[in-house]
């Protein structure tokens, strides 16, 4: 039996067994196996050349992968969205390979990757699936595009990037494992667990851990123990479009909505847009904007004063050192102090050193060493 064939086995039986507390142990176990299995399975065809993706260099301040299944628009979204040019069509598997593009907004240069149409079974390699899923393994934002007909995409696509090891709007598990020469498993936790200790002592067996500290900082179930036990994980923040909203009659509009609460989407927090129409593009840019957690910085030049068109564009929470360290060349070593405006400072100007936090629209001006 080869390595799918066992894959397949694993689900069918998990999916067959009810869950229950007698039962928890046993689901455990078959869930961390399938976990080991499918990483071995990755490496196996990342060795032999296959699933290794599409090629696509990152570019620009961040990468957004447009994911959505064949024909909800994408190529059309990136197209008005950018200066790319991805063919479009109304049938089936139009864009055959990933296309990027360059968003402008706010002075970020963002890249959109508008990655080839899922199928139903694209983790299982359908359809080119994983190389596809493998760009959207690299992004910092995923959008989910969804036809305004079938928001019911949204629970297939979920599922087809959580079984290649992405897990959408997730923190990592709050789980840390030492490996240590003796004394077997030793389990630490700051809260209590649901999961016995002989699951979790099962489930860490499972994964190659006979001597190990084990500190839990969460209640974790047996998926969140078992991906704080792997290092292929995906943690990726997502946003939601419906695209097409056009071609609907206003009074459907509280049918969608209905179907979006279904599956805990807040309408409020969806974008509908027509890619076709350009109509909801600027709201769409702006949530892709907020959601990347990106702040811009005016660099304050001498001789030249504070340049308003190209700001700095670095994260949320990132330092004076760490911006000079995104503008590069020798300004590190020549470093003296830097003055800061804006709202991170308590007055214009105000003396800060290395560790300061920048905030957006901060005016940074660097004091260097001759």
């Amino acid at each position: 039996m080869g390595l799918e064939d066992e894959i397949e086995a694993i689900e069918e039986e998990i999916a067959n067994t009810p869950y229950n507390k007698s039962t928890e142990a046993h689901i455990g176990r078959l869930k961390s196996k399938l976990a080991e299995k499918k990483e071995k399975l990755e490496k196996q065809q990342s060795g032999s050349g296959g699933g290794g993706g599409y090629s696509v260099e990152k570019h620009g301040d961040a990468t957004v992968a447009l994911v959505g299944f064949p024909s909800v628009g994408k190529s059309s979204l990136l197209n008005s969205l950018t200066n790319a040019e991805s063919e479009t069509g109304s049938y089936e598997f139009t864009t055959l390979d990933v296309n990027p593009g360059m968003l402008n907004h706010r002075g970020a240069n963002i890249q959109l990757l508008d990655v080839p149409g899922l199928i139903e079974g694209a983790a299982a390699g359908k359809g080119d699936g994983q190389q596809v899923l493998a760009v959207v393994r690299n992004a910092d934002l995923i959008v989910f595009v969804l036809s305004v007909f079938e928001i019911d995409q949204y629970d297939r696509l979920q599922k087809e990037l959580y079984d290649i090891n992405i897990r959408v709007d997730q923190e990592p598990p709050r789980v840390t494992v030492r490996p240590k020469i003796k004394d077997g498993i030793k389990i630490t936790s700051s809260t209590d667990q649901d999961l016995d200790e002989k699951t979790i002592q099962d489930v860490l067996r499972d994964q190659g851990y006979v001597n190990a500290d084990l500190n839990l900082q969460e209640n974790v179930t047996i998926d969140r123990l078992v991906d704080g036990l792997m290092d292929n994980r995906e943690y990726i923040p997502s946003i939601t479009c419906v695209n097409k909203v056009d071609l609907i009659q206003p009074d459907y509009k509280e049918t969608v909505d209905e179907q979006l609460r279904e599956r805990d989407l807040d309408p409020e927090e969806v974008t509908f847009i027509s890619a076709e129409k350009e109509k909801g593009l600027e709201a769409l840019k702006d949530r892709i904007w907020e959601n990347l957690g990106l702040i811009r910085v005016y660099m304050d030049k001498p001789g030249r004063g504070v340049d308003w068109e190209e700001p700095l564009v670095i994260e949320e929470g990132a330092t004076v050192g760490e911006a000079i360290e995104k503008l590069g060349g020798e300004m590190e070593e020549r470093f003296r102090f830097a003055r800061v405006s804006g709202p991170s400072a308590t007055h214009d100007e105000q003396q800060v050193g290395m560790d300061h936090v920048l905030e957006d629209e901060d005016v940074l001006k660097l004091i260097l060493r001759r």
